[in-house]
């Protein structure tokens, strides 16, 4: 269970991108299977090429029952620019007919009214369904307080201390669930990635134009490393 202290902070930051972004808005919610779908297209690859992916399965075959019983060789040529599509084709099968070996229909509005851990491992027992997936379909289509962590959010979130460095991708979405309060999810993750595209890159963080940069422990630890390094001392400064 993370500290008070952390809690608080993690809030502070929260109300800081709210403060720089604004409140963010996603597309329009999918329906819950297409929500499953379109994540399984995102994984490895950019939003856009999930996009176009995701179009021209749903040009190619119109409904999630004509892609479930297409031959392979149809899913894999549609999906193709998001990558990985000899992989990601048959998972998506697979786990379109567990669906409706388990259900009898390719529905998934019932997991709306279970509770959310229940409804989570129900989705996560899929073979390709992981946590941040099935968060996703949780948070963004059925209205149920998941905080999905991507790689920009792991990245973000690790740099600024708010987790552990050890803690792995799939422990950081209990963490941040335990971490926020519910009604931040939305907004917190949204803002996190886009701090993540724009600011804190993988390569190159834009450390001195980000408004964050009082709140991170990767900023000060690489001004103290830098002033180490050139004989001068280490300037604190108290964070807002």
């Amino acid at each position: 269970m993370p500290s008070a202290a952390l809690a608080r902070r993690a809030l502070r930051i929260h109300h800081r991108l709210l403060e720089h972004y604004g409140e963010p808005t996603w597309r329009n919610p999918l329906p819950a299977v297409d929500e499953l779908v379109s994540t399984i297209l995102s994984q490895n690859t950019n939003d856009t090429n999930r996009d176009r992916a995701f179009g021209l399965l749903r040009d190619a075959l119109p409904t999630w029952e004509a892609v479930r019983d297409a031959p392979p060789d149809a899913v894999i040529n549609a999906i193709r620019p998001a990558g990985l599509a000899n992989q990601k084709g048959p998972r998506i099968q697979q786990t379109l007919r567990a669906i409706t070996a388990e259900r009898g229909s390719l529905d998934l509005e019932f997991l709306r009214a279970l509770p959310k851990e229940e409804a989570r491992a129900w989705l996560t027992k899929f073979n390709g369904v992981g946590p941040k997936t099935a968060a996703i379909v949780l948070q963004f289509s059925l209205g149920l307080s998941a905080f999905p962590v991507d790689t920009h959010i792991y990245r973000v979130t690790g740099r600024l201390g708010l987790r552990p460095d050890k803690m792995t991708v799939e422990e950081a979405h209990p963490h941040f669930e335990s971490l926020l309060p519910p009604e931040t999810f939305y907004a917190a993750h949204l803002n996190l990635i886009r701090h993540g595209r724009e600011v804190c890159r993988a390569q190159k963080p834009n450390c001195q134009n980000c408004f964050l940069r009082r709140n991170c422990d990767y900023y000060k630890n690489r001004t103290e490393s830098t002033q180490r390094h050139e004989g001068t001392k280490p300037q604190r400064k108290k964070e807002k």
